[in-house]
């Protein structure tokens, strides 16, 4: 009486093979590649080279290639670039962390405390010893 459907319905689940799928440990090395490559950009262009040497090398770590690395300048106050990349390096800890990356996780809690440090020198108008 009724003629079988002869296609797949648009509701059924896709199969699993259908696409790729990546584990948690894989997006987690993604995430954090890209949040130590954007402190790479914004430490280069500070111009820490020892800093970004040491950022670079855990990036090529995670992505299995060197990052690019150029100073793209975006005339930002070094006080709002130190900002920028406390944050930045604050989201690395959490995903390191989460991932259970030592080496990461420690460079990105030193580069917390030194971009945190030199945000609120840059924020501090210095005084001259004796000045009125």
């Amino acid at each position: 009486m009724y003629e079988p459907i002869r296609t797949k319905s648009v509701h059924t689940t896709a199969d699993a093979a259908d696409f790729p799928h990546r584990t948690r440990e894989e997006e987690l090395d993604i995430q954090l590649a890209g949040h130590l490559a954007a402190l790479l950009a914004v430490t280069d262009e500070l111009g820490l080279g020892p800093a970004g040497d040491r950022i670079a090398e855990q990036v090529a770590r995670l992505r299995g290639a060197p990052p690019a690395r150029h100073a793209g300048l975006t005339e930002a106050a070094p006080a709002a670039l130190h900002r920028r990349a406390h944050a930045l390096a604050g989201r690395a800890l959490v995903v390191a962390a989460s991932r259970a990356d030592t080496a990461a996780a420690i460079l990105a809690a030193e580069r917390m405390d030194a971009h945190a440090a030199a945000a609120d020198a840059a924020a501090t108008p210095s005084r001259l010893v004796g000045a009125h």
